[in-house]
């Protein structure tokens, strides 16, 4: 079990600035090294915190992802995901879109960062989302065999990716709700 005398502002600090070195110079450039350097702290007080430059990654990501899909029961599908998007701080998410596009080329290289992303980001989102489903199959609102529920979390992580791509612009609010109701509802037929 690893030592907790880090204090919650000192963690805080610590995520940001392996966030900052992420945009600088990349998961592949950025080391341990370099995060002891830019939060003045030796390297084995980060080893005593974070296993290694995947779970300080991802737990940094995790800490500065302000919008969660837990506890969130509107009573229909719509409201659902809408109050998800009205959680979201559009800056945040040009950022942290811009961090995981940097982050899809290390995934392929580096298992232990795409397991560490899977276990603090990415499962527990789904079981947010895959929660919001089951309700709306349960209130009647999508067919249990409806097929394309298999691919929501494909068509989310697809517009948050594709739209800085396609339209060389940023994800938002508006973009997302103009998202759900032309493509991921009818899809489910709501």
């Amino acid at each position: 079990m690893r030592r907790s005398r880090m204090t919650p502002e000192r963690r805080a600090d610590i995520y940001a600035a392996v966030l900052d070195l992420l945009r600088d110079v990349g998961y592949e450039a950025m080391t341990m090294d370099s995060v002891a350097a830019r939060t003045r702290c030796s390297k084995a007080t980060l080893y005593r915190q974070w296993t290694g430059k995947p779970e300080v990654v991802a737990r940094a990501l995790r800490h500065t992802k302000p919008v969660t899909l837990a506890g969130i029961d509107t009573g229909s599908l719509r409201g659902d995901l809408r109050a998800a998007v009205a959680r979201a701080d559009g800056a945040q998410m040009e950022k942290d879109a811009a961090l995981v596009r940097g982050l899809l080329h290390a995934v392929h290289t580096d298992p232990e960062l795409l397991q560490a992303l899977r276990e603090l980001l990415i499962d527990p989102e789904l079981t947010g989302l895959h929660t919001l489903l089951r309700r709306a199959v349960q209130r009647g609102e999508i067919a249990p065999d409806c097929p394309a529920l298999a691919f929501v979390p494909h068509m989310v992580t697809g517009a948050l990716i594709t739209r800085p791509l396609i339209e060389e612009r940023a994800v938002d609010q508006a973009f997302l709700e103009r998202y759900i109701d032309a493509a991921i509802l009818p899809a489910l037929g709501v």
